[in-house]
């Protein structure tokens, strides 16, 4: 039991020092860490990672919300949806092969990786202001109703976020500035992480001990990664986040497959 307390405390620095030196992605790593560095298995990382992606985002909407930048009709259009999808993610989890999960989780880090790389330019574009961002009419709930069952379903089966899908959905789809895009969509990545939760909790298990130390190594990753971000100029950074996180993908990918093949024991 010690050991695998401590391996979880390792498997949580990574996660935080990704998300203190980069400020995204840390929760991406989550489950694949979790489940070979602490040996945990894969419905409860993704669980634990999700209790770590709505304590992060619950603290980032609260600080983006004190300065006016969470636009609420346009987070409870999203979440709504969102929590029965990933209700309903969490819920099938158990449905599935460790080894088919964690092969489809590989190419969700790839898909993740794509958007992020596109989610900086559009930080670089000019920010505008449309009706979505603005008076959101029927028309804006219905959009957003949709994209919330995809990002809610991936988010409980995965234990992830969902912010790399969010934010250049607000920001392409619904014309939100970039500010209040992020803001937003911390607020929607918070309530539908508890949908995911509560289907997580309600047909599986966590070990609450492991959860703690994961988060103690999470905050520490956290201190460190954010006194590297101020050594590291951000496009190092940003490449070596990218290496690490195609590193994973493809083993996670490569390893499974194998398992699946019968290549591997």
């Amino acid at each position: 039991m010690i050991e695998q307390a401590v391996r979880s405390a390792l498997a949580g620095v990574p996660i935080g020092l990704q998300l203190g030196a980069t400020g995204t992605g840390g929760a991406i790593l989550g489950v694949p860490l979790m489940v070979y560095i602490a040996g945990i298995p894969v419905q409860q990382a993704a669980a634990m990672s999700l209790m770590i992606v709505t304590a992060s985002a619950l603290l980032g909407a609260w600080e983006y919300g004190r300065q006016g930048l969470v636009k609420i009709k346009a987070a409870a259009a999203f979440s709504w949806t969102g929590m029965i999808g990933s209700w309903s993610g969490a819920s099938g989890h158990r449905l599935f092969r460790e080894e088919v999960l964690l092969v489809l989780f590989g190419l969700l880090l790839l898909l993740a990786r794509t958007l992020i790389m596109r989610q900086r330019k559009l930080l670089t574009e000019t920010e505008r202001e449309e009706s979505c961002a603005t008076r959101f009419p029927r028309t804006c709930w219905l959009k957003v109703g949709g994209m919330g069952v995809v990002v809610g379903a991936m988010n409980g089966l995965f234990g992830v976020g969902g912010g790399f899908m969010v934010v250049p959905a607000l920001i392409l789809i619904l014309g939100f500035p970039t500010r209040t895009a992020i803001g937003t969509s911390l607020s929607i990545i918070a309530l539908i992480s508890i949908g995911g939760i509560v289907g997580h909790l309600q047909f599986g298990r966590v070990n609450w001990s492991l959860m703690a130390f994961v988060l103690l190594g999470s905050v520490a990753g956290m201190l460190l990664g954010v006194r590297m971000g101020a050594w590291l100029p951000p496009t190092a950074m940003s490449r070596i986040s990218a290496s690490i996180t195609i590193t994973v993908a493809v083993s996670l990918i490569v390893v499974n497959l194998a398992k699946l093949l019968g290549l591997q024991g």
